[in-house]
């Protein structure tokens, strides 16, 4: 190579030695540092692994981070904090009690030994004894119960009744031999029997028909009516007694048999119950009726 090439490459390898040099001493670092790290080799311990869901993995392959999300401030309180009024306290009022009967305090019998129980505790209302000596001597729960079932669908047994038959018979007066009309005197043999029973205390009576109840149910489960309440059909029975209509006497009779049958059709064809009010009188009939009236009434 000529000289001259050698000078030529020598000024190039100055003028760059000098470039870099300038560039040292300019150079400014930047605000942040890159390190780099290079492997110890010794290997640190396992930090713990952080179990992840199959679900997150699937969904991102990127390294979970582990620093710690901020917690928010607390929210600063009001300066003039809100006073709410105090609720209003209301009174409920408290239903009145009912007086009933103390279950607890009195045990009662089976009903096929219940008679003894029953007659002893009429006897213990006002003119109980005495009525007392109206009734029959036995089964007495039962037989009134067949009694008002029949008198709620407008019948009238002839037999099994919860009171003593009638030992005088109904007077009458003869029009012909065919033909009788019953007489006013014929009203009189019900006369006491209606006025013991109408002088009963109805409270006292009431209180004693609840306490009885559950051998009312029984008897009345017997006869077939186990899912019929006979404090219902004690209520249409009593209602039968009240629509009762009076119908005007005299009234004629005939006696085919044994016994006597009205003359006129539309008396005879009425219902059972009926008339037996109109044998009882019509007086002894409303006296009846205001007595059992104010007993449903407090059913």
């Amino acid at each position: 190579m000529s000289k001259l090439g050698l000078w030529a490459v020598a000024a190039v390898a100055a003028s760059t030695m000098l470039y870099l040099i300038y560039m040292a001493m300019t150079f400014e670092a930047p605000q942040g540092t890159t390190t780099v790290i290079i492997a110890s080799p010794v290997q640190p311990e396992p930090e713990p692994e952080v179990v992840s869901s199959s679900a997150d993995t699937e969904r991102s392959v990127l390294p979970r981070s582990i620093f710690r999300p901020e917690l928010e401030p607390a929210a600063a309180a009001a300066s003039e904090p809100e006073i709410a009024d105090l609720p209003v306290e209301v009174e409920i009022p408290q239903a009145e009690p009912v007086a009933t009967v103390n279950e607890s305090a009195v045990r009662l019998p089976s009903l096929n030994a219940s008679d003894s129980f029953v007659f002893d505790n009429i006897r213990s209302l006002r003119n109980g004894i005495e009525l007392v000596s109206y009734l029959a001597n036995d089964q007495i729960v039962r037989k009134f119960v067949v009694f008002v079932e029949n008198i709620s669908r407008g019948e009238f047994p002839q037999t099994g009744l919860p009171y003593r038959s009638m030992q005088t018979e109904m007077t009458v007066r003869n029009i012909d031999e065919n033909l009788f009309v019953m007489d006013e005197s014929a009203y009189a043999r019900f006369n006491q029997i209606v006025t013991t029973f109408i002088d009963v205390d109805t409270e006292a009576s009431l209180t004693l028909y609840r306490m009885l109840s559950p051998l009312f149910q029984q008897a009345y489960a017997e006869i077939g009516f186990r899912n019929v309440s006979f404090d219902d059909t004690l209520r249409l029975a009593i209602n039968n007694i009240l629509q009762a209509n009076e119908t005007g006497g005299p009234y004629q009779l005939v006696k085919p048999s044994v016994m006597y049958l009205f003359a006129d059709t539309s008396i005879e064809n009425l219902q059972e119950v009926h008339k037996q009010l109109i044998r009882i009188g019509p007086q002894n009939t409303e006296k009846l009726k205001v007595k059992l009236l104010e007993f449903s009434s407090q059913l």
